[in-house]
């Protein structure tokens, strides 16, 4: 399980990428498809073709880290886009889900209950 700060930023790929680049190929997709900036602390999910691997590159102040997951039997609800959509932010709540098999697309966030206080209580 990765523990992530609420405020990190995350960006999904939604094309498939190609699960044999690492480093230099993955910073080279987030500097040429998603045009973001590699260096800037965010976290960039890439997934296959067939959603059963996934591929996270980050930036951790002194170098590139890539954490890889492939899954043994099913797949991640990855939302791949026929659009010219070239990525899609997320938070990192979502990206655990996501990694937990959740598919983002029916999940619904409910709202939250507020306890009110009485009047003269």
């Amino acid at each position: 399980m990765i523990h992530l700060p609420a405020s990190v930023r995350v960006y999904l790929a939604t094309s498939p990428c190609d699960m044999r680049r690492s480093f230099d190929g993955l910073h080279a997709l987030v500097n040429a498809v998603l045009k973001l900036d590699a260096f800037a602390g965010y976290l960039f999910v890439f997934a296959n073709r067939r959603r059963d691997r996934v591929k996270i590159l980050c930036w951790d102040r002194d170098g590139f880290a890539v954490w890889s997951k492939r899954l043994e039997e099913g797949i991640y609800s990855m939302p791949f886009s026929d659009s010219e959509e070239l990525r899609r932010e997320i938070t990192a709540q979502e990206l655990g889900a996501l990694l937990s098999g959740i598919d983002l697309s029916q999940a619904k966030r409910r709202k939250r209950d507020q306890r009110h206080v009485a009047e003269g209580a």
